[in-house]
């Protein structure tokens, strides 16, 4: 089994990025076949320990990801039906586009974050 890396030990905030960016990558390789609950179950797991460890366990961004996957973060990642790919609309997929949408808010909440600390 691979080692796991730890994301308190990454001293940069562009690996932070990197962080959020490989889970959106993965994402996308989950999102082209058949939903595996065991895979998509470690999937969360991850995605859930690095939101918890860069944003904090309080922070909104952990509780839209809770409802995408479920498919009910709609509202929450200002996703409205009528956005959304016809294709998306089976529960499975919907809940995999709403779990790239926030992973894509926390890439935004990060960005932001970064512009207004000072520069060190």
């Amino acid at each position: 089994m691979p080692e796991q890396t730890s994301i308190h030990s990454m001293p940069e905030p562009n690996a932070h990025f990197q962080a959020f960016q490989a889970q959106i990558q993965k994402l996308e390789v989950l999102s082209h076949r058949p939903p595996d609950p065991a895979v998509l179950a470690r999937f969360d797991d991850e995605t859930e320990n690095l939101i918890k460890s860069l944003l904090g366990p309080t922070h909104p961004q952990m509780e839209a990801y809770k409802y995408a996957k479920l498919g009910e973060a709609a509202e929450i990642v200002n996703l409205p039906e009528g956005a959304q790919e016809e294709s998306v609309q089976d529960l499975p997929q919907k809940s995999i586009q709403q779990r790239r949408q926030v992973l894509e808010g926390c890439l935004a909440e990060l960005r932001s974050t970064k512009e207004i600390e000072p520069q060190r």
